[in-house]
């Protein structure tokens, strides 16, 4: 019994769909690479030239997947479906050909898409035959759909949600969530990014079109990105600017340390945490130790105490014994890194209330000096914690 063209196509789910894409992208690259100025038309269609080169390896698997079950299942070769397959088939061997006889002599490339990649290297650094301005050669080199641009435009979107909306003074831009999503986008930019400027250096030695790109790339954009350039612009602008914010936001909170490059992802996520909850703690075993996980706690706390005094209600001694805990916590930590710490403990207790102090560290009523002295020679983290403490205690 015959099988229904219908019910054949069925059982090609989604095979089928992709087999008529090919088919069309086909005859638009054959009617290309057959026309008598073929390196110009293909030069303004090198979009085209990438889907085909990309989709190859997947429409490669179907054609052979769906020609043995064909054959296993002894399909009616006057069907639609089998038509579809063998006009792919047939197109394919047509592209191929075309490929072949435009390509430089060389080795033969091992596959359809590897041939198709390697034409559109030898279209672009042969260049426009009259020359062309530095934008349509940026558009000719970056075609919008190469994956790093695609990356590079997802980590923008996420950049862009989170750093264009207004923010309160003084508050995270970002939840536990988004910042969960920035640690994500920051790598993947930065390698989409850097493979980007490596193709235009690729296929531009002069250097013009990188130098005209980069001059605009602090430009805040005005309109929707559409061409290749733009969202490489687009997506530079975001990531300069997701980078810039958040330096200025570690730096804020938790001054005087640094933190280094592989320590941000768990750093903004404890920061984003630590928003709503004071008392989350930055886990050890990552990126850094006890010790230094520690350190950023202290660091952390010590800047909470040092901004303009809270609105709404705020625990002092809550926040004296976080401070302590993470004395206690970084006491075995030695280094650099600890210096800058002791330091801003011992400034602490030498200020001693004055009025230029700021005012969540000393309230008005303690702003004259201690009836006694305390020792600021103390060299652990914790015995400085508990002498600040001291001198901050009314009556100290």
């Amino acid at each position: 019994m015959a099988t229904h063209p219908d019910t054949l196509r069925a059982r090609l789910e989604d095979r089928a769909d992709l087999l008529e894409a090919t088919r069309l992208r086909y005859r638009a690259l054959r009617g290309l690479l057959n026309a008598f100025f073929w390196r110009d038309r293909v030069r303004s269609n090198l979009e085209l030239l990438r889907e085909v080169a990309l989709a190859q390896p997947e429409v490669d698997v179907t054609l052979a997947a769906v020609g043995r079950r064909a054959a296993a299942e002894g399909w009616p070769r006057h069907l639609a479906p089998v038509k579809l397959m063998e006009e792919v088939k047939h197109l394919r061997e047509e592209v191929a050909h075309a490929v072949g006889r435009r390509l430089a002599p060389g080795e033969p490339p091992d596959s359809l898409g590897a041939a198709l990649l390697r034409l559109e290297e030898e279209v672009l650094n042969t260049g426009p035959l009259l020359g062309r301005r530095a934008w349509a050669r940026a558009v000719e080199v970056l075609p919008r759909n190469l994956p790093e641009l695609r990356a590079a435009c997802a980590a923008a979107e996420a950049f862009e949600r989170v750093f264009k909306r207004p923010t309160p003074e003084g508050a995270l831009p970002f939840n536990v969530p988004e910042a969960e999503e920035l640690c994500r986008a920051l790598p993947l930019a930065e390698v989409a990014l850097r493979a980007l400027w490596e193709r235009l250096d690729h296929f531009d030695g002069s250097g013009k079109v990188r130098a005209f790109l980069q001059r605009r790339v602090r430009r805040a954009p005005v309109r929707a990105p559409r061409s290749g350039p733009e969202l490489l612009l687009h997506a530079a602008f975001w990531h300069d600017v997701a980078r810039a914010r958040l330096g200025e936001l570690l730096e804020a909170r938790l001054a005087p340390l640094e933190a280094r490059e592989a320590e941000v992802p768990e750093l903004l996520v404890w920061l984003a945490a630590s928003e709503t909850s004071p008392d989350a703690r930055l886990a050890a075993g990552g990126a850094f130790g006890e010790g230094r996980a520690g350190l950023f706690e202290l660091a952390a706390e010590l800047a909470r105490l040092s901004r303009a005094r809270p609105v709404g209600v705020w625990n002092e001694e809550a926040a004296w014994a976080r401070l302590g805990s993470a004395a206690f916590r970084a006491r075995s930590e030695a280094g650099p890194d600890v210096e800058p710490l002791r330091d801003a403990l011992h400034l602490f207790i030498r200020l001693r209330g004055q009025a230029r102090t700021p005012a969540r560290l000393f309230s008005p009523e303690r702003a004259a000096l201690p009836s006694r002295e305390l020792s600021s020679e103390a060299k652990g983290l914790v015995e400085l914690v508990q002498a600040a403490r001291a001198v901050a205690r009314p009556g100290g």
